[in-house]
């Protein structure tokens, strides 16, 4: 069983940064297109960003990030990260990674527990 563990998340003031890492054991890593997804309080969980599979040479972003974050992968590490720069109060949410499929985003292994980032002054 694939176990997804998200790190790096925390309290930034505005303008800030954090980088979050997405660690995942067992499974082939390095098959699968990755995505950062969030859910605030009360929120749907949303898409962020996804990284192609393999080299990850593709990079998908959301319309509310594209510019601030960026996505990459270490596939030698098994890892996932999400460069935040330039945060916002309204980026202030728990943030989850997974292994995506197609167009739609499907997730495709049970959710970690996410990491917590809050923006705020």
């Amino acid at each position: 069983q694939v176990q997804l563990v998200e790190s790096g998340g925390g309290l930034v003031q505005p303008g800030g940064s954090l980088r979050l890492s997405c660690a995942a054991s067992g499974g082939t890593f390095s098959s699968y297109a990755m995505g950062w997804f969030r859910q605030a309080p009360g929120k749907e969980r949303e898409f962020v960003a996804r990284i192609s599979w393999w080299s990850g040479t593709s990079q998908l972003y959301a319309d509310s990030v594209k510019g601030r974050f960026i996505i990459s992968r270490d596939n030698t590490k098994k890892t996932v990260y999400l460069q935040m720069n330039t945060l916002k109060p309204e980026d202030t949410a728990v943030y989850y990674c997974n292994a995506v499929s197609g167009a739609t985003m499907t997730s495709i292994y049970p959710w970690g527990q996410g990491t917590q980032v809050t923006v705020s002054s």
